[in-house]
């Protein structure tokens, strides 16, 4: 059997999706999986084992130069590459209008969810098998439910992000114990404030634990600074790339970090991980895992930082 996964973007619910690749390999050991996601995240399926091909799309940048006659070329070569292969399944488990349409491209039965249960109801048109999945589930759960659905097996197999970190040396790191605090993210209404991560990587400082800061582009970086130069001994970490990223995730005693998708790659990799939510419920897609996940704060109700370092106190002495 040789099945397609579509679940393009954004980070988090790429992460979301990578059960769905282990519930299909335990329950199909034979089956050939490929995935079709985003170009810049096609390094988190690379992370599973159990992925053959990954095959990227550039839909958000395509959509920002279509006067450009090199984006028609990468979009016919896309769907030439799409369709050299025959599935025998195509799994959106996305659900939006975007995602189908990419599936429509593809040759196989296109399988996802009901126009009641889909993101966007109208996807629901464009497959050839449909399924009723809650909506309230959290996200991990509703994609693994969907192909439990579609391939008749158990919803409730152990839950296995099946992802490993990458052997990539980052010979900068601390050489003791280092916390990543992820304080960037899509949003200026997600973000915690300043002062409290003040507060927070000086309490890591004091117990003995460097504060390691990402940060992606200029803006991120600036805050990432403004933060570190307030926390003795705390590190900017230069740019990284996803696989990157992961290694460093997975050698922290702890990652603490807002409404961002690195907080659920943490969680993947089984490292506790703290979640700050200010602007948004993580009912439905704070972190999941079966280690140490802690969601924080909710929608107008951010965690104070005596919260979180409560938290990240219990997270270290694991």
């Amino acid at each position: 059997m040789h099945i397609l996964l579509l679940k393009t973007s954004s980070l988090g619910d790429v992460i979301h999706n990578l059960p769905v690749v282990s519930d299909l390999r335990r329950s199909f050991p034979e089956a050939e999986i490929d995935w079709c996601v985003e170009e810049s995240f096609a390094d988190i399926p690379r992370l599973h084992p159990a992925i053959g091909e990954v095959i990227p799309v550039a839909i958000r940048r395509w959509r920002s130069q279509l006067g450009r006659v090199a984006t028609w070329r990468e979009m016919r070569d896309f769907r030439q590459r799409l369709r050299s292969r025959t599935y025998d399944f195509v799994l959106d488990t996305q659900g939006l209008v975007k995602s189908a349409l990419v599936g429509r491209l593809a040759q196989g039965r296109r399988l996802g969810y009901a126009a009641e249960a889909a993101r966007e109801s109208f996807a629901a048109r464009f497959y050839d098998d449909t399924f009723v999945i809650p909506c309230n589930l959290h996200a991990v759960q509703r994609n693994r439910w969907l192909a439990a659905a579609a391939f008749d097996y158990p919803v409730d197999l152990p839950l296995d992000y099946g992802i490993s970190p990458p052997a990539v040396d980052i010979g900068w790191r601390p050489g003791g114990p280092f916390a990543v605090l992820l304080t960037a993210t899509s949003r200026d209404d997600k973000l915690w404030q300043e002062a409290h991560w003040h507060a927070l990587g000086r309490a890591l400082s004091r117990a003995g634990v460097t504060a390691v800061l990402p940060a992606g582009n200029a803006r991120e970086r600036e805050r990432a600074e403004r933060i570190a130069t307030a926390v003795a001994g705390a590190m900017v970490a230069p740019p990284l790339g996803l696989r990157e990223v992961a290694a460093l995730l997975a050698g922290a005693g702890v990652v603490i970090g807002v409404d961002t998708g690195l907080a659920h790659l943490a969680a993947a990799l089984r490292v506790p991980v703290i979640a700050l939510y200010v602007a948004t419920d993580p009912s439905l897609t704070g972190v999941f895992g079966d280690g140490f996940v802690r969601n924080l704060g909710n929608t107008g109700r951010p965690p104070t930082p005596a919260d979180v370092i409560a938290a990240a106190e219990r997270a270290l002495r694991r």
